[in-house]
């Protein structure tokens, strides 16, 4: 496809300036009251946040490769409120938590607001709302079904005046709920945030394994190690450190395109003039934005399990899902057609059978873990680092008193039934929304057991 023809095979976030130098790989032996695995945003957040509760904790900060280098400096940049990936997920899974769940994530999305603006982090960030928009008439249907608190619901004349696609049929705008940021520079300003507090970091330098050392938890690494009072540990899918966190995750692989910037005249013709994020309501979605220089950032629709849950450099390209990704945004928008794409990008997302956060401890509490976020965890990862702290302080909380806190997600078999049950399972989400929207059996039975599943 012409328009795919000189895309860069990089995430445009993370090529932009600005990053920070790496920080030295250890070398050697040192020693710290916390020590955190992973600079994404699970673990900036988690070390910021242990700092700002003492500014006498020694914290430090190890990572496989650079800051933000996988998810986190992947993602499409929805700061989302929501704690349980959406109110309909959380509602079926927490019913008698839900309304305590979503004022605990309006509030951490509040925090996050206050924490941007007092670190003077340059982010982007905007609480510019989200629409969901019907493209089918069944999603139109289960749209106007809906009784989500705090959203508008929008007739086709009303959506397509905030962004004006003839695919569009209906829609809801959370007005409040979700603000876009630049997900590279929020991780480089958390970092820098950290810094100023004093936290340690050291890049390039992948976790081994962990073991006990007395009183201290000791993290192996090729150059040293680290004895730890305590550890957390925020990986995402790229964990393989905690055995037990294999049978709750599994990496899906989620991929992206961004345009080169619109002109004023293709920017009107689309309006979008509140720069809402967009996601519409399929079973597979696209999700999609405006960046600051006024690139649409489009992606979604295609989420990927490759048998055995294998995670490589290459899967990060498939050039099968940019041309899908490329026709269905012409689709959408055929006023810009010849509108050429500058980036393509794969990454993982770190999911789990009820698509939301989990929590845990090991090693008699003195580590902690939280994944399994499912693509929105821009925001949550916040959520989680609080819970992480909450639980190696053995402090009771609202947080850890939460079920949401203390349940597991259901485990996945083990290969090889988990990936004849992962693609049986993607292969019938397409059928529903070629079906209009109508869920097969193996569908219903995954609903009635707690599992629905979409991607």
């Amino acid at each position: 496809m012409l328009s795919l023809q000189d895309a860069s095979p990089e995430p445009y976030w993370l090529t932009q300036a600005g990053a920070p130098a790496p920080a030295d790989p250890l070398d050697g032996a040192l020693s710290a009251d916390l020590a955190v695995v992973g600079a994404g945003f699970g673990g900036l957040w988690t070390a910021l946040l242990a700092k700002e509760r003492d500014p006498g904790l020694d914290v430090v900060v190890i990572e496989a490769s650079t800051a933000g280098w996988a998810a986190s400096g992947r993602n499409g940049g929805f700061c989302a409120a929501t704690l349980t990936h959406g109110f309909e997920n959380g509602a079926s899974r927490f019913p008698h938590e839900i309304e305590q769940l979503e004022k605990l994530g309006r509030a951490n999305l509040d925090e996050i607001e206050e924490t941007v603006s007092r670190y003077g982090i340059d982010c982007g960030f905007s609480r510019a709302g989200e629409l969901r928009v019907a493209t089918a008439p069944w999603q139109l249907r289960e749209l106007q079904a809906g009784d989500e608190a705090g959203v508008v619901l929008l007739d086709r004349d009303q959506i397509r005046a905030e962004v004006d696609s003839p695919t569009y049929l209906g829609g809801l705008w959370d007005r409040d709920g979700c603000a876009m940021v630049d997900p590279a520079r929020l991780v480089w300003g958390l970092r820098a945030a950290c810094q100023t507090l004093g936290v340690r970091f050291h890049d390039r330098s992948p976790v081994t394994r962990i073991t006990r050392a007395g009183a201290a938890l000791r993290l192996h690494t090729a150059g040293g190690h680290v004895d730890a009072a305590r550890v957390a540990l925020a990986t995402g899918a790229h964990g393989r450190l905690l055995r037990r966190l294999g049978h709750f995750v599994v990496p899906v692989y989620d991929y992206v395109l961004m345009t080169e910037p619109l002109s004023d005249e293709q920017l009107a013709s689309i309006g979008w003039r509140n720069r809402q994020g967009v996601g519409d309501l399929g079973n597979q979605f696209h999700y999609y934005r405006l960046t600051a220089d006024n690139r649409i950032l489009w992606g979604g629709y295609d989420a990927v399990y490759y048998n055995g849950g294998r995670i490589k450099p290459s899967y990060d390209q498939r050039p099968a899902t940019f041309e899908t990704l490329a026709a269905h945004f012409f689709q959408t928008f055929p006023q810009l057609s010849g509108l050429r794409f500058t980036h393509k990008w794969g990454g993982v997302i770190d999911t789990c059978s009820r698509f939301s956060g989990f929590f845990g401890t090991a090693y008699d509490g003195r580590l902690s873990y939280a994944a399994g976020y499912t693509g929105l965890g821009v925001g949550a990862t916040r959520f989680g680092a609080n819970v992480m702290l909450d639980l190696l302080s053995g402090e009771q909380t609202e947080r850890t008193a939460l079920r949401m806190v203390r349940a597991k997600p259901t485990p996945f078999p083990p290969e090889p039934l988990r990936s004849a049950v992962i693609q049986l399972t993607r292969w019938s989400i397409a059928q529903a929304d070629r079906r209009d929207g109508r869920r097969n059996l193996w569908l219903r039975t995954l609903d009635a057991a707690g599992l629905g599943f979409d991607s």
